[in-house]
């Protein structure tokens, strides 16, 4: 491999906000912020949805509001009444 031309690779710090999981991984990612975790400074990543708390992976079963869409198509075709 030719030196200077690959990124770092080093452990990052990623914390899922939706979940409140951290996990440490390693990764190029540039970033300006760190924090500490278990006693060591990482380069830290903000995630909104990780395998922590993606429905996927979870198995939580969230229900899409569709009202909204129902009463958008009702207002629309309200009109053709029979």
């Amino acid at each position: 491999m030719r030196q200077g031309i690959h990124p770092e690779y080093q452990q990052v710090l990623f914390h899922d906000t939706n979940a409140d999981a951290y996990f440490i991984i390693g990764s190029t990612i540039q970033t300006k912020q760190t924090r500490e975790y278990e006693g060591k400074v990482y380069p830290y990543v903000t995630l909104d949805i990780s395998s922590a708390s993606h429905p996927f992976y979870t198995g939580e079963v969230r229900q899409a509001s569709n009202e909204g869409r129902v009463a958008t198509f009702n207002k629309r075709f309200s009109r053709f009444k029979r």
